[in-house]
């Protein structure tokens, strides 16, 4: 029999291996941010291979990081069952095998097959277990250990920019698509690294529900009349199971509807401008290899920022309302973009690149914490699926406009106001709903404590507690081994 210790949950070590952790989600959502963006650097290219426009070339971006989103939930659901190790590592496997496949496509089409769903889906498999275990290794240090495991993007843009560029000029893209399918397989050596937290409470939760199913169906063919009782059943497991991987309920939880509509509507802006920053300064007359340090730069500050913002997010000024934060840098990120084309010259696009690199890096850096910061560590792998399949659309869609205004007016500058505009009316929004709910929670806080200072409520409160407690001790599934147990010992104490 599996010791009473078993079915516990160990708590955040904070430390120790988690940063082992930290390292191999530093390389997993490197390449799951980074890689959709250094492709840009071929896009002039194939374009003018296949013969295509702007906006048909950008769909391959948007198909790619659509998928690697709108994967979310599926992701998700992998984790809860298998474990985040197993998943990054078929999710590396996946990105290879749908980049050198790619290498042999013929038409814009199977780019879309396999660049876009296949490499978009394994980075979607990438993405979210490394953002899961690292909020389950680290709790008091999350903040710094999310930073740093988010600068992976920045290090992995500022080499790839460069990398595809040197690739391009000595293999073309098709080789270059097989090099870096082979480099893209690094992934499964890093969710090697990624050692679950008390690999025991899945064993013996599985056991335990298998024997219950073994039960069910004897009793099933035993008892005939109770066939219609167990298809009800059925079906409340059923939803049951779903709600557990994906606690639909969230949708009832003011702040992460606040969060999820601001997220939504500031990812119609946020990719287009990297997507778009090399082909822009190649259509100014700058070389290719001054394009991609562009793109480079913004890496470089990118790479300083996330850890940076991580430490200020951490600080105690900060992390009580790191909210506002988050809705400060959403903003000054379209700022940004509202500029960009006052930047006519190399020099006013390098002053461009570095504080978009800033902008950019304070965002990412707290995308993640800010969520966490709103549902709680238990909720939060439910959170990332429902959010990331609601961003997909216009994670998909933003791309592609850009590349239409750009087709349409011959001219970038309207793609960067139009993503100037959208980022900075997501930052507003959520600046101000975030107050809001900061006076909700603070008015709720102060009726709850009216309510125990009451001597009458503080006793029915009391016995709530009691029958709360009563139940979550009978149907806790920490406690599942040891109830079994003692029901078994019951019954053949009473000679059944």
């Amino acid at each position: 029999p599996a010791p009473a210790e078993a079915g516990r949950v160990p708590g955040p070590p904070d430390g120790g291996w988690g940063w082992v952790v930290v390292f191999g989600a530093f390389v997993s959502i490197g390449f799951a941010y980074a890689f959709p963006k250094g492709l840009a650097i071929f896009f002039k290219e194939i374009q003018g291979f296949f013969g295509t426009s702007y906006s048909e070339i950008a769909w391959v971006s948007s198909i790619m990081l659509a998928t690697t989103y709108g994967a979310g939930p599926i992701s998700s659901i992998l984790v809860n069952r298998y474990g985040s190790r197993p998943v990054v590592m078929f999710g590396g496997l996946l990105c290879g095998v749908g980049m050198i496949s790619a290498a042999f496509c013929t038409s814009i089409l199977q780019l879309y097959i396999c660049v876009g769903f296949i490499t978009g889906f394994g980075l979607a498999l990438n993405l979210q277990p490394s953002v899961i275990i690292v909020g389950k290794y680290f709790l008091k240090r999350r903040p710094i250990a999310n930073g740093l495991a988010m600068a992976g993007s920045p290090v992995m843009l500022c080499t790839l920019a460069p990398l595809n560029q040197f690739l391009f000029d000595n293999f073309g893209w098709r080789g270059s698509f097989l090099i870096l399918g082979a480099i893209l397989l690094n992934c499964c050596v890093a969710g090697a690294l990624f050692r679950p937290i008390g690999p025991g409470t899945a064993l013996v939760k599985t056991q335990v529900a298998e024997e219950g199913k073994d039960a069910l169906k004897g009793k099933i063919t035993e008892d005939g009349p109770m066939e219609n009782k167990t298809e009800e059943e059925g079906e409340k497991d059923c939803f049951e199971k779903v709600n557990q991987y994906l606690d639909f309920s969230l949708f009832k939880h003011r702040g992460f509807l606040i969060y999820l509509i601001g997220n939504v509507l500031m990812f119609l802006g946020f990719f287009a401008p990297i997507v778009f920053l090399a082909p822009y300064a190649k259509h100014t007359g700058v070389d290719e290899y001054s394009a991609a340090f562009l793109l480079s730069i913004l890496a470089i500050v990118d790479m300083v920022a996330r850890p940076t913002t991580g430490i200020v997010a951490n600080s105690r000024w900060v992390r009580p309302r790191i909210q506002y934060f988050f809705s400060f840098a959403i903003a000054f990120n379209g700022a940004c973009h509202l500029l960009c084309p006052l930047a006519s010259s190399y020099t006013g696009l390098i002053v461009y690149s570095s504080f978009f690199g800033l902008a950019f890096g304070m965002v990412c850096a707290m995308l993640f914490e800010t969520l966490m910061d709103l549902v709680g560590a238990a909720r939060f792998t439910s959170a990332v699926g429902l959010v990331t399949i609601a961003e997909c659309c216009t994670i998909l869609l933003g791309p592609p406009i850009g590349g239409i205004l750009i087709d349409t007016f011959g001219d970038y500058k309207y793609m960067f106001i139009k993503c100037g505009a959208v980022m900075v009316l997501a930052g507003t929004f959520l600046f101000i709903m975030n107050y809001y709910n900061y006076r909700m929670l603070a008015k709720e806080e102060k009726e709850r404590k009216a309510k125990e200072e009451d001597p009458e409520s503080v006793r029915t409160e009391n016995e709530g507690k009691k029958t709360w407690n009563k139940d979550s001790i009978q149907d806790g599934p920490e406690l599942e081994p040891l109830k079994e147990k003692g029901e078994g010992l019951k019954k053949e104490m009473n000679g059944t």
